[in-house]
């Protein structure tokens, strides 16, 4: 079989062009490139070609500028000097004030040690007067019991104090629904019940932090304060009981109060101590009204019934 010859394949001899490892990237390559748009890089060519700064170019905003920063500086240097004006005149008024109450604090010191040195000659001539009336030994008696007179012996020292922590509490409440139920402080009522409580265990004369307590006195509150004949007192509360300590000591811890005292140490953490002192002085209460009482002007008629048949 004959043919026509086939000419050999004519293979080309010049170099391919180039081809970028990254040319299936063409996106992210443009934008590599050409980061800033070519209106912003125009914009910027131009502002850099005629010098421009970030100081204002024209006299009239350069001098704005400075009067502005004149004026701000003017403003604080105004209000430096008031302030340092006005803190003098703050600071003696603040002295004024601080002295005025030293005064008028002096002054009502001076005043209450006038009215103890009075209410003490009062108490004296008191005394005097009931032993010139020939009581004796009965009026000398009826003055201890009525705290008219300091008196001295042995007797039971009781001190009571507010817990460590006066958020302390616990499931039991021995003092019912009092709003202080859930915290640590001593009340006005707790002292209450600790004072019946010595009375009633055979104390003959009893004192809350030197205070003297008669048939009148009273124990109330006032906010977070406990006072004693309208006399504010200060925990710890040290309470003196003058009688036979040792029984007056286990009559206390075994009647009602003494266990109620101590189920506000277990419950509240409030802390007691209790000890039998050999002596013991009790000083005589600042002002005791003398109530006395009268026999009845009317005689007693027998009364008669007239019954019915």
């Amino acid at each position: 079989m004959c043919g026509m010859p086939q000419e050999p394949p004519v293979r080309s001899t010049s170099p391919r062009p180039y081809a970028r490892p990254d040319a299936s990237m063409s996106l992210l390559t443009n934008v590599m490139d050409h980061s800033l748009d070519d209106g912003y890089a125009e914009a910027a060519a131009r502002k850099k070609a005629a010098g421009g700064g970030g100081m204002p170019r024209t006299l009239r905003a350069r001098l704005g500028l400075a009067a502005g920063l004149v004026l701000a500086a003017l403003v604080v240097t105004v209000g430096a000097a008031q302030a340092r004006v006005a803190a003098p005149a703050l600071a003696k008024e603040r002295e004024e004030l601080i002295d005025r109450i030293d005064r008028e604090t002096e002054a009502a010191d001076e005043l209450e040690s006038d009215v103890e040195e009075l209410r003490g000659e009062v108490d004296a001539r008191r005394r005097a007067a009931l032993k010139q009336s020939g009581g004796g030994e009965r009026m000398e008696l009826m003055g201890i019991l009525s705290g008219a007179t300091e008196v001295q012996g042995p007797g039971v020292r009781l001190v009571v104090d507010d817990a460590k922590d006066s958020r302390a509490g616990g499931d039991a409440d021995p003092r019912g629904t009092s709003g202080f139920s859930d915290t640590g402080r001593v009340r006005d009522r707790d002292m209450q019940r600790v004072v019946n409580g010595l009375w009633e265990s055979g104390a003959e004369a009893v004192s809350i932090n030197g205070q003297r307590l008669t048939a009148l006195s009273a124990i109330r509150a006032a906010g977070d304060a406990i006072l004693v004949d309208n006399r504010p007192l200060v925990p710890p509360y040290t309470v003196l009981a003058v009688g036979d300590g040792k029984n007056l000591s286990a009559r206390f811890q075994n009647s009602a109060d003494g266990l109620y005292l101590h189920a506000l140490q277990e419950n509240f953490g409030i802390r007691t101590a209790i000890s039998v002192e050999d002596d013991l002085r009790l000083p005589a209460a600042p002002s005791v009204t003398v109530r006395t009482a009268r026999p009845s002007t009317e005689s007693a008629q027998p009364r008669t019934e007239k019954g019915t048949s």
